[in-house]
């Protein structure tokens, strides 16, 4: 319920996780930010609003000195010491000293030479499904792809996969502000268990370094950079924990979008635009706008600011920023309910935008191409055998298994 400009809505009711885009159509009626009644604090669903807050530095990731939230609580500890250092919590310029030194691995030319390696990666998995008539296509394809491709970005054991997996869902848990007591203990321990296979993985590192990123971050250790080893592990754990849990929503997302847009009777159009490259990054940008995998995202003020005539935020205030909400926005986008690869008013804000847009688009977006090309061309007749339901968790918006059918 919209009443007053101040919302009502449990973000953990079943219905409204399944399709939160109705709730998001009435709030465009108007535009205006709204005050979310659960979270204590306004929520912004305009394209322009949101767009700006990003890249505006009167808001950062963190409350400004004299605000400060309290420490997390000792059954925190692990967890706090996790993000102590993370790219997300920083801001300059310990953030621009940090994100310079990761950048440099994740430049263009660098990520298109990993194309040939997530084609392999993608084709080995789906020959594995094609001995199967059904399977979970999350399960089996969308969640091996993209821990893989960071495992071997970062210079990780593969074989950690599945450990660094469950980590991860631990973890992400203490993001959705509406986590229990038992999922914060157990997101302090997978933090704790987390962080010394990560320094083991340092030690023995140091001994034989490669090309990958950990090995560039320890080069990079000297007088100049004073970069310590709590801040690779902290790095680390965001990438991996970003680049695997955001990866897989968004490839079960994306499939589940053209799955429903391009039934049997139309799949030669879909197919038509994968064999195109350029068709195929604009078909990627459209999926990522029409079915975020991110959709709340949370900024302070650094001092006061008037949002709007009736909206005035003080220093260390916290503001919502609905990513999801402004991806559907009319005034950005025309139909912006209709999925639309071929769109000329193309744009999104799920990889975020301003001095904290992602890291990692650049290979998001590869990845997201080259795992839909492989699927399509290798099971052109791929259907949804069964329903598709949502997992329990607004905040990161992805399914819980996606059945399909290959023959």
């Amino acid at each position: 319920m919209i009443d007053n400009n101040t919302l009502d809505q449990d973000p953990r009711e079943h219905q409204f996780v399944q399709d939160p885009y109705e709730l998001y159509n009435r709030l465009h009626t108007s535009g205006a930010p709204v005050f979310w009644r659960t979270y204590g604090f306004w929520c912004l669903p305009s394209f322009s609003d949101v767009n700006a807050i990003l890249r505006d530095r009167r808001f950062a990731r963190r409350p400004p000195a004299g605000y400060e939230n309290p420490a997390m609580p000792e059954h925190l500890k692990d967890f706090a010491a996790s993000e102590r250092h993370s790219l997300l919590a920083l801001e300059p310029p310990q953030h621009t000293r940090l994100r310079k030194l990761v950048n440099q691995a994740f430049v263009n030319r660098q990520v298109n030479l990993m194309s040939e390696g997530i084609q392999s990666l993608a084709d080995s998995c789906l020959s594995q499904v094609a001995k199967q008539n059904d399977f979970d296509l999350l399960e089996n394809y969308a969640t091996p792809i993209p821990v893989t491709v960071i495992t071997k970005l970062l210079g990780v054991p593969e074989a950690a996969g599945d450990q660094l997996i469950k980590w991860s869902h631990a973890m992400v848990r203490v993001y959705t502000m509406t986590q229990t007591h038992e999922e914060e203990i157990a997101a302090n321990k997978a933090a704790e268990q987390f962080q010394q296979f990560l320094k083991d993985v340092l030690a023995s590192k140091r001994e034989h370094l490669g090309d990958d990123l950990l090995s560039h971050l320890i080069r990079q250790q000297n007088d100049e950079t004073q970069l310590l080893d709590e801040e690779i592990i902290c790095v680390a754990i965001l990438l991996l924990n970003a680049g695997h849990e955001a990866t897989v929503h968004q490839l079960g997302n994306a499939v589940l979008t053209l799955l429903k847009h391009y039934p049997q009777d139309q799949r030669s159009e879909l197919l038509a635009i994968l064999d195109d490259d350029d068709k195929s990054d604009a078909l990627v940008v459209e999926c990522l706008r029409y079915a975020a995998p991110l959709h709340l995202f949370t900024r302070y003020a650094q001092t006061d600011v008037q949002l709007t005539d009736s909206v005035h935020l003080k220093a260390g205030d916290q503001v919502g920023l609905l990513l999801a909400a402004a991806n559907r926005c009319p005034v950005r986008f025309s139909n912006p309910n209709q999925f639309i690869p071929s769109r000329t008013d193309a744009g999104q804000l799920s990889l975020g935008a301003g001095i904290h847009f992602c890291v990692g688009a650049h290979l998001a977006k590869l990845e997201l191409r080259i795992a839909l090309q492989a699927l399509f061309k290798r099971f052109p007749d791929l259907r949804l055998n069964g329903s598709a339901h949502y997992q329990n968790s607004y905040h990161f918006h992805g399914l819980e298994k996606l059945p399909v059918s290959c023959r």
